[in-house]
């Protein structure tokens, strides 16, 4: 277990590992929780939940339909580029 202590600004400094765990960055939100033994941190999500149909109907394709090995090949090209959408 790691520690880390508060500064006089009230900041705290979260592990290098745990930040690469969840892939938190600069900048990033969190919803502060009471838990009344102490505080939990949760990720703020900009949007709302959303059902499937809600999502699917806004990205809607014409072309061609693609195969399982060509999405793959494409999602690992992505990651051979180093693509990241944070950016």
């Amino acid at each position: 277990m790691e520690t880390t202590r508060l500064s006089s600004k009230g900041q705290l400094i979260l592990p290098k590992w745990l930040r690469d765990r969840y892939n938190w960055r600069e900048g990033d939100e969190f919803i502060v929780i009471d838990t009344g033994h102490g505080v939990m941190l949760e990720p703020s999500r900009p949007f709302a939940p959303a059902r499937l149909d809600e999502v699917m109907a806004i990205i809607a394709y014409d072309g061609p339909a693609y195969t399982v090995e060509e999405m793959d090949e494409a999602v690992a090209a992505s990651f051979r580029k180093g693509d990241d959408d944070r950016d």
